[in-house]
């Protein structure tokens, strides 16, 4: 049976979910959510998800939604990028420092900057993020020193999740070449077999509402 994804190419948190699910090999395909456009705030949508968030996996009558727990759903399911015995842990440990002190910040961030008309834009708000943004990037940075992988030798569910708004091209403060580690660590990423980024991995862009 193949899985749904309800994700648009814009969120960070479905390109993790996304990502988990290419590099799986299991059977999915992405289900486009107009964000932009209100769709997660219809009762249509809200009957399937009741926080009106996406990504949403689809899974026959299983309905998943949280980036970090789909990617471990597709754990469970294949045995894939769990980490090894004690590693896991220290997986999820990564995963839920990612959700609280960088995905959350560069989220935010990225969509202040971006999405919203210039006039709008909080100032103040987007240089108190972007410093709180700087100490993840050193944390994890100093972390990535002599390692390829935030955890044990392969890639896990803690890659996946650091990395899920590092790829973006939209401004938000983070410039690759600024941390060396963190630099080589993406590359190692797009360096998989079945990497994409998250515009070729799920459908929806900015370019689409030009």
């Amino acid at each position: 049976m193949t899985l749904k994804l309800h994700c648009f190419g814009e969120s960070g948190n479905s390109y993790k979910a996304a990502l988990a699910l290419e590099l799986s090999g299991l059977d999915w395909e992405a289900v486009y959510v107009d964000f932009f456009s209100g769709a997660t705030r219809t009762e249509s949508y809200r009957a399937l998800n009741q926080m009106g968030e996406a990504p949403l996996l689809i899974d026959g009558d299983k309905r998943i939604c949280q980036s970090g727990v789909i990617q471990q759903y597709i754990t469970d399911k294949t045995g894939k990028h769990g980490g090894v015995g004690e590693d896991a842990y220290e997986v999820l440990r990564w995963v839920l420092w990612d959700n609280h002190k960088l995905s959350s910040m560069a989220g935010v961030t990225r969509f202040l900057m971006n999405f919203l008309p210039e006039e709008k834009r909080p100032q103040e708000v987007i240089t108190f993020y972007q410093g709180r943004l700087k100490g993840a990037y050193a944390v994890l940075d100093a972390h990535l020193d002599g390692r390829d992988w935030i955890v044990g030798d392969a890639p896990t569910n803690a890659d996946f999740s650091c990395c899920g708004y590092l790829y973006y091209p939209e401004p938000f403060g983070f410039v690759r070449a600024d941390w060396p580690n963190i630099d080589r660590w993406l590359t190692n990423l797009q360096n998989l077999p079945g990497w994409k980024g998250p515009y070729d991995l799920m459908p929806g862009s900015p370019a689409d509402r030009a």
